[in-house]
């Protein structure tokens, strides 16, 4: 009798083990491997995903991404918006084990409709993320809370949180890899084979000192061209394309317009980016010393 009762109570605790495993297992966000849950809705919706432990970043940084899936005819913006756009919010500090976060851009795309010139992605999108551990023999429990826009014929502020022990183990690998790709080189002014912007100068005369870039790409190859100022507070136009280039060259032009109250661009660092279907680089100059 005594070894019946001892046989139901062990089943009994070894029952409520395994249910409480499978609760655990259930309501951890950070229980997948390689990916969080999604976080959103069908306008948008966002989660972390992770790379193996062997495809880790310069300086030892482990790889991951926040990858946003848009719904038909929705967009969100890239770290400069344009004038119409709104660029997305990061913040990381409710991670564990983590000193640093890099967060990467694909390159983007410029849209031109009602609202004004913005620029971002239209198709669903990864941005990877370089996490750097403070301590590289444990684990990794990263958190993300972000802020971002999303338009179709309306606007939506939305937010969205996040979190995974990272790292992954492997199947978002070629995932962030592809994403990866995308992110512009940084280059120097004149280098590049498949892409290149070759020469920045200004021209005078009209309200706002000019800019005109001059560009190397495919003859085949479409073309964009963004400009940025030195700080996120510069609101430059989005380059358009213009005759006179030399043979083999695309160029393009806008007036260093929508600066902050102040500023001058006497001497401003801009960084510019430029992008294919097949490359993308950005490269940094002085037009105006």
């Amino acid at each position: 009798m005594t070894d019946r009762i001892s046989g139901v109570r062990t089943c009994a605790v070894v029952a409520f083990a395994c249910k409480m495993a499978l609760l655990a297992a259930i309501c951890s966000p950070a229980a997948a491997a390689d990916a969080s849950a999604w976080d959103g809705g069908p306008r948008a919706t966002v989660r972390l995903i992770a790379a193996s432990p062997s495809q880790t970043a310069p300086g030892g940084a482990l790889r991951a991404g926040i990858e946003i899936k848009l719904g038909p005819g929705w967009k969100t913006y890239w770290r400069y918006a344009g004038d119409s756009g709104v660029p997305p919010r990061f913040r990381f500090d409710r991670s564990e084990n983590v000193r640093d976060v890099a967060v990467l851009f694909p390159a983007p795309h410029g849209f031109n409709d009602e609202s004004g010139e913005s620029i971002g992605y239209k198709e669903d999108v990864i941005l990877p993320l370089h996490v750097l551990p403070r301590d590289a023999a444990k684990p990794v429990l990263l958190r993300v809370d972000l802020d971002y826009a999303i338009c179709a014929n309306l606007c939506v502020p939305v937010t969205a949180k996040a979190e995974l022990l990272l790292p992954g183990n492997g199947e978002k690998d070629a995932a962030l890899g592809a994403s990866e790709a995308r992110v512009p080189k940084a280059v120097a002014l004149g280098a590049g084979d498949m892409l290149s912007i070759r020469t920045i100068r200004r021209e005078t005369g009209g309200a706002h000192p000019r800019i005109i870039v001059d560009v190397a790409a495919p003859p085949d190859a479409k073309v964009e061209l963004f400009a940025e100022g030195p700080t996120p507070d510069w609101a430059l136009p989005i380059p358009s394309p213009v005759a006179g280039a030399p043979d083999g060259l695309r160029r393009f032009a806008f007036d260093l317009d929508g600066l902050p109250p102040g500023a001058s661009p006497k001497g401003a660092t801009l960084r510019f980016t430029a992008a294919t279907d097949e490359a993308a680089i950005e490269v940094t100059a002085t037009p105006i010393k």
